[in-house]
């Protein structure tokens, strides 16, 4: 597949990656056999290819794997990085009051209509499967507040419609919050949508539906759309890691909370969990020693911070695709806007909201 972008690229790309190159599959039995074809980025001037092995742990380098043939670039690090732009290029829109309006228009009651519009929208691809998928896929929004919309809207179609109310709120939001992401948006999307459509699918369940999705012909929508399935992409990743590690959704949240710095459970009541949920999270946490009398203990913030780090390692993929140069343009264009997008989230929502955003000192 060849695709032209507007930063000045033409990206082919073919991409075959090895069993053994993707998280949680064996190891084949010689890892130089792991198969992987390369994509070519050329630009006005020459061609040339970019390997992209799938991140692995490496003992000479635990905090930041990085590529065998090119150990100078820490894509960890530049995935930290980036995955911030990411998600607040997506997640402002959870809170924004053009968005709920129109969800409002679509029978949600006036109180609910931020959370349930949200919920209802980024449902929309998976909806058909049912409230149990669903649950499964969200990770750690309240199973209960699923189960209710579920019920509220009846017809799996109706979600459809929260789809598409939320894509008119990006559009207009976008102009008139964060004009300078407009054009970014516009040229990346081309660039994305071909490494994003490379990506491994397998355990990544929420990303697949989303990618599934009809494409919309508007281009600074498919951009947004394409960055969208990014954030998904990470997110799946990130949920495996939690289930890996043997951490229901009030104990991910519990943790969270404490690594962030907020106050006392702010984090798990803020996404609906149940009193009981939270009680037996807290119990669990203390049965592994995780958490004490006092909260969250060392091990338990050693923990969350393990987590981050994997999630890191294990989502560098696609910015190794897209290649070093790309991934600083996406740093240097992105980050303004989404300052502003934050800033937006600070005030549709509060300051503790959207922590995926947010810089702290336990995040480094």
């Amino acid at each position: 597949m060849v695709v032209s972008g507007g930063l000045g690229v033409t990206v082919a790309v073919g991409v075959t990656v090895g069993a053994a190159l993707d998280a949680g599959d064996e190891p084949l039995s010689d890892p130089e056999q792991a198969t992987t074809t390369k994509p070519a980025i050329a630009d006005d001037n020459n061609s040339f290819l970019i390997g992209f092995p799938f991140p692995r742990r490496d003992s000479s380098d635990p905090d930041g794997v990085m590529d065998e043939n090119a150990r100078m670039t820490d894509w960890q690090s530049i995935t930290r990085r980036n995955a911030r732009s990411v998600q607040t290029t997506i997640g402002w829109i959870f809170w924004d009051p053009g968005a709920v309006r129109r969800y409002e228009g679509l029978g949600l009651p006036e109180q609910f209509a931020g959370p349930l519009g949200y919920m209802a929208a980024r449902s929309a691809p998976l909806a058909a499967a049912g409230p149990d998928a669903v649950i499964a896929a969200f990770g750690s929004i309240s199973p209960m507040a699923l189960r209710g919309l579920f019920g509220l809207l009846g017809d799996t179609r109706r979600f459809l419609e929260f789809w598409e109310a939320r894509n008119e709120a990006v559009v207009a939001g976008l102009r008139d919050h964060a004009p300078d992401i407009i054009e970014p948006l516009e040229e990346f999307g081309p660039l994305l949508w071909p490494v994003v459509e490379q990506l491994p699918l397998v355990g990544r369940t929420f990303f697949a539906a989303h990618l599934g999705m009809q494409r919309t012909e508007d281009p600074l929508l498919s951009g947004w759309h394409a960055v969208n399935c990014l954030r998904e992409w990470r997110g799946d990743t990130h949920w495996a890691l939690v289930v890996a590690n043997g951490l229901s959704h009030a104990e991910a949240s519990i943790l969270h909370n404490a690594w962030m710095g907020y106050e006392a459970d702010w984090l798990p009541k803020s996404r609906g969990t149940s009193e009981a949920d939270l009680s037996a999270g807290w119990a669990a946490l203390t049965t592994r020693g995780l958490a004490d009398a006092a909260g969250v203990n060392a091990d338990g913030m050693a923990l969350r911070r393990h987590i981050e780090q994997e999630t890191d390692r294990l989502t560098s993929l696609p910015w190794q695709m897209l290649g070093e140069d790309r991934a600083d343009w996406f740093a240097a264009a992105f980050e303004p806007p989404c300052e502003a997008l934050l800033r937006r989230v600070d005030e549709t929502a509060g300051p503790n909201y959207q922590p995926a955003s947010r810089l702290h000192p336990n995040t480094h």
